[in-house]
Protein backbone atom coordinates (compact mmCIF):
# COMPACT_ATOMS: atom_id res chain seq x y z
CA UNK A 1 0.00 0.00 0.00
CA UNK A 2 1.33 3.45 -0.90
CA UNK A 3 2.31 5.52 2.10
CA UNK A 4 0.70 8.89 2.69
CA UNK A 5 3.25 11.66 3.03
CA UNK A 6 2.45 14.83 4.87
CA UNK A 7 5.57 16.85 3.93
CA UNK A 8 5.50 19.64 1.36
CA UNK A 9 6.27 19.21 -2.32
CA UNK A 10 9.84 20.01 -3.31
CA UNK A 11 10.88 21.50 -6.66
CA UNK A 12 12.28 18.08 -7.62
CA UNK A 13 8.93 16.46 -6.81
CA UNK A 14 7.11 19.02 -8.97
CA UNK A 15 9.57 18.46 -11.82
CA UNK A 16 9.12 14.67 -11.66
CA UNK A 17 5.34 15.07 -11.65
CA UNK A 18 5.51 17.34 -14.71
CA UNK A 19 7.91 15.11 -16.65
CA UNK A 20 5.94 11.90 -16.03
CA UNK A 21 2.57 13.53 -16.80
CA UNK A 22 3.84 15.07 -20.05
CA UNK A 23 5.32 11.73 -21.07
CA UNK A 24 1.99 9.96 -20.53
CA UNK A 25 0.19 12.66 -22.53
CA UNK A 26 2.72 12.39 -25.34
CA UNK A 27 2.47 8.57 -25.48
CA UNK A 28 -1.32 8.60 -25.52
CA UNK A 29 -1.76 7.40 -21.94
CA UNK A 30 -3.97 8.98 -19.27
CA UNK A 31 -3.11 11.50 -16.59
CA UNK A 32 -4.48 9.09 -13.98
CA UNK A 33 -1.83 6.56 -14.97
CA UNK A 34 0.81 9.29 -14.65
CA UNK A 35 -0.40 10.23 -11.16
CA UNK A 36 -0.26 6.60 -10.07
CA UNK A 37 3.31 6.24 -11.37
CA UNK A 38 4.46 9.43 -9.61
CA UNK A 39 2.67 8.37 -6.43
CA UNK A 40 4.53 5.07 -6.37
CA UNK A 41 7.87 6.81 -6.95
CA UNK A 42 7.32 9.54 -4.35
CA UNK A 43 5.37 7.54 -1.80
CA UNK A 44 2.27 9.65 -2.23
CA UNK A 45 -1.31 8.83 -3.23
CA UNK A 46 -2.42 9.29 -6.84
CA UNK A 47 -5.12 11.68 -5.55
CA UNK A 48 -2.46 13.88 -3.94
CA UNK A 49 -0.45 13.90 -7.17
CA UNK A 50 -3.53 14.83 -9.18
CA UNK A 51 -4.43 17.62 -6.80
CA UNK A 52 -0.86 18.98 -6.96
CA UNK A 53 -0.87 18.85 -10.76
CA UNK A 54 -4.19 20.63 -11.19
CA UNK A 55 -3.66 23.23 -8.45
CA UNK A 56 -0.01 24.27 -8.97
CA UNK A 57 1.81 22.53 -11.84
CA UNK A 58 -0.49 22.39 -14.84
CA UNK A 59 -0.72 26.17 -15.39
CA UNK A 60 3.09 26.42 -15.55
CA UNK A 61 3.28 23.82 -18.33
CA UNK A 62 0.41 24.85 -20.63
CA UNK A 63 2.75 25.25 -23.62
CA UNK A 64 4.46 21.93 -22.90
CA UNK A 65 1.06 20.22 -22.64
CA UNK A 66 0.03 21.52 -26.07
CA UNK A 67 3.34 20.30 -27.55
CA UNK A 68 2.86 16.87 -25.93
CA UNK A 69 -0.67 16.63 -27.38
CA UNK A 70 0.65 17.56 -30.85
CA UNK A 71 3.36 14.91 -30.54
CA UNK A 72 0.69 12.40 -29.55
CA UNK A 73 -1.32 13.18 -32.69
CA UNK A 74 1.80 12.91 -34.84
CA UNK A 75 2.63 9.56 -33.24
CA UNK A 76 -0.84 8.27 -34.06
CA UNK A 77 -0.50 9.38 -37.69
CA UNK A 78 2.92 7.74 -37.96
CA UNK A 79 1.58 4.47 -36.60
CA UNK A 80 -1.37 4.49 -39.00
CA UNK A 81 0.92 5.28 -41.92
CA UNK A 82 3.29 2.46 -41.04
CA UNK A 83 0.39 0.00 -40.88
CA UNK A 84 -0.89 1.02 -44.34
CA UNK A 85 2.57 0.95 -45.93
CA UNK A 86 3.36 -2.58 -44.70
CA UNK A 87 2.78 -5.13 -47.50
CA UNK A 88 1.47 -7.66 -45.05
CA UNK A 89 0.36 -7.32 -41.44
CA UNK A 90 -0.34 -10.16 -39.10
CA UNK A 91 -2.98 -9.41 -36.55
CA UNK A 92 -3.05 -11.72 -33.60
CA UNK A 93 -6.18 -11.91 -31.49
CA UNK A 94 -5.73 -13.62 -28.13
CA UNK A 95 -9.06 -15.05 -27.13
CA UNK A 96 -9.41 -16.90 -23.86
CA UNK A 97 -11.75 -19.84 -24.36
CA UNK A 98 -12.64 -22.84 -22.29
CA UNK A 99 -12.57 -25.89 -24.55
CA UNK A 100 -12.74 -29.56 -24.00
CA UNK A 101 -8.93 -29.66 -23.95
CA UNK A 102 -8.72 -27.24 -21.02
CA UNK A 103 -8.49 -23.52 -20.35
CA UNK A 104 -5.74 -22.81 -22.87
CA UNK A 105 -5.45 -19.51 -24.78
CA UNK A 106 -6.62 -19.77 -28.37
CA UNK A 107 -4.60 -17.69 -30.84
CA UNK A 108 -6.14 -16.71 -34.18
CA UNK A 109 -3.75 -15.41 -36.83
CA UNK A 110 -5.04 -13.52 -39.86
CA UNK A 111 -3.00 -12.04 -42.69
CA UNK A 112 -4.20 -8.61 -43.76
CA UNK A 113 -2.54 -7.10 -46.82
CA UNK A 114 -3.03 -3.77 -48.55
CA UNK A 115 -4.92 -5.54 -51.35
CA UNK A 116 -7.26 -7.01 -48.74
CA UNK A 117 -7.95 -3.54 -47.35
CA UNK A 118 -8.62 -2.19 -50.87
CA UNK A 119 -10.98 -5.06 -51.67
CA UNK A 120 -12.75 -4.48 -48.40
CA UNK A 121 -13.24 -0.77 -49.15
CA UNK A 122 -14.47 -1.58 -52.67
CA UNK A 123 -16.90 -4.06 -51.16
CA UNK A 124 -18.14 -1.41 -48.77
CA UNK A 125 -18.69 0.93 -51.73
CA UNK A 126 -20.65 -1.74 -53.59
CA UNK A 127 -22.71 -2.43 -50.48
CA UNK A 128 -23.48 1.28 -50.24
CA UNK A 129 -24.73 1.26 -53.84
CA UNK A 130 -26.88 -1.80 -53.14
CA UNK A 131 -28.33 -0.15 -50.06
CA UNK A 132 -29.24 2.94 -52.10
CA UNK A 133 -30.85 0.70 -54.73
CA UNK A 134 -32.82 -1.17 -52.07
CA UNK A 135 -33.97 2.10 -50.53
CA UNK A 136 -35.18 3.27 -53.96
CA UNK A 137 -37.05 0.01 -54.53
CA UNK A 138 -38.62 0.23 -51.07
CA UNK A 139 -39.76 3.80 -51.79
CA UNK A 140 -41.36 2.67 -55.06
CA UNK A 141 -43.05 -0.26 -53.34
CA UNK A 142 -44.41 2.08 -50.67
CA UNK A 143 -45.86 4.35 -53.37
CA UNK A 144 -47.46 1.35 -55.09
CA UNK A 145 -48.84 0.13 -51.76
CA UNK A 146 -50.31 3.55 -51.05
CA UNK A 147 -51.94 3.60 -54.49
CA UNK A 148 -53.45 0.14 -53.95
CA UNK A 149 -54.77 1.19 -50.55
CA UNK A 150 -56.50 4.21 -52.06
CA UNK A 151 -57.94 2.04 -54.87
CA UNK A 152 -59.10 -0.55 -52.35
CA UNK A 153 -60.85 2.10 -50.26
CA UNK A 154 -62.58 3.43 -53.37
CA UNK A 155 -63.76 -0.05 -54.40
CA UNK A 156 -64.96 -0.76 -50.87
CA UNK A 157 -67.07 2.42 -50.91
CA UNK A 158 -68.48 1.52 -54.32
CA UNK A 159 -69.34 -1.96 -53.08
CA UNK A 160 -71.13 -0.52 -50.06
CA UNK A 161 -73.13 1.78 -52.33
CA UNK A 162 -74.09 -1.19 -54.54
CA UNK A 163 -75.19 -3.14 -51.47
CA UNK A 164 -77.35 -0.22 -50.40
CA UNK A 165 -78.92 0.08 -53.88
CA UNK A 166 -79.56 -3.66 -53.98
CA UNK A 167 -81.25 -3.53 -50.60
CA UNK A 168 -83.53 -0.72 -51.78
CA UNK A 169 -84.45 -2.61 -54.99
CA UNK A 170 -85.02 -5.80 -53.03
CA UNK A 171 -87.31 -4.01 -50.58
CA UNK A 172 -89.26 -2.45 -53.46
CA UNK A 173 -89.59 -5.86 -55.13
CA UNK A 174 -90.94 -7.43 -51.95
CA UNK A 175 -93.44 -4.58 -51.54
CA UNK A 176 -94.59 -5.04 -55.17
CA UNK A 177 -95.06 -8.79 -54.65
CA UNK A 178 -97.14 -8.12 -51.55
CA UNK A 179 -99.30 -5.61 -53.46
CA UNK A 180 -99.83 -8.07 -56.32
CA UNK A 181 -100.66 -10.84 -53.88
CA UNK A 182 -103.25 -8.69 -52.13
CA UNK A 183 -104.71 -7.68 -55.53
CA UNK A 184 -105.10 -11.34 -56.53
CA UNK A 185 -106.81 -12.15 -53.25
CA UNK A 186 -109.17 -9.22 -53.61
CA UNK A 187 -110.03 -10.22 -57.18
CA UNK A 188 -110.66 -13.81 -56.09
CA UNK A 189 -112.98 -12.71 -53.27
CA UNK A 190 -114.83 -10.34 -55.58
CA UNK A 191 -115.26 -13.12 -58.10
CA UNK A 192 -116.75 -15.41 -55.46
CA UNK A 193 -119.24 -12.73 -54.39
CA UNK A 194 -120.75 -12.51 -57.88
CA UNK A 195 -124.11 -14.33 -58.52
CA UNK A 196 -124.20 -17.20 -60.86
CA UNK A 197 -126.49 -15.24 -63.13
CA UNK A 198 -123.98 -12.41 -63.19
CA UNK A 199 -121.17 -14.62 -64.25
CA UNK A 200 -120.52 -14.53 -67.98
CA UNK A 201 -121.07 -17.68 -70.04
CA UNK A 202 -119.33 -18.75 -73.17
CA UNK A 203 -120.19 -21.23 -75.88
CA UNK A 204 -118.24 -22.59 -78.77
CA UNK A 205 -119.52 -22.13 -82.30
CA UNK A 206 -119.04 -24.48 -85.21
CA UNK A 207 -115.70 -22.97 -86.03
CA UNK A 208 -114.35 -23.58 -82.52
CA UNK A 209 -114.51 -19.94 -81.43
CA UNK A 210 -115.76 -18.91 -78.00
CA UNK A 211 -118.52 -16.35 -77.80
CA UNK A 212 -120.17 -14.85 -74.79
CA UNK A 213 -123.72 -15.67 -74.05
CA UNK A 214 -125.58 -12.94 -72.21
CA UNK A 215 -128.42 -13.66 -69.85
CA UNK A 216 -131.77 -12.47 -71.00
Amino acid sequence: MTAIRQDAWTPDDDLLLAEVTLRHIREGSTQLAAFEEVGQRLGRTSAACGFRWNSAIRKKYEAAIQIAKAQRQQLKKTRRKSIVEQPELKVVHDVEIASELGDKPFVLEEDISLDTVIRFLKGQKENHKKIKLFEKEIAEKNKELQRLRIENDSMRKELNNMKTDYQVVNDDYKALIQIMDRARKMAFLADEDMNVEDKPRFKMDANGNLERVDYR
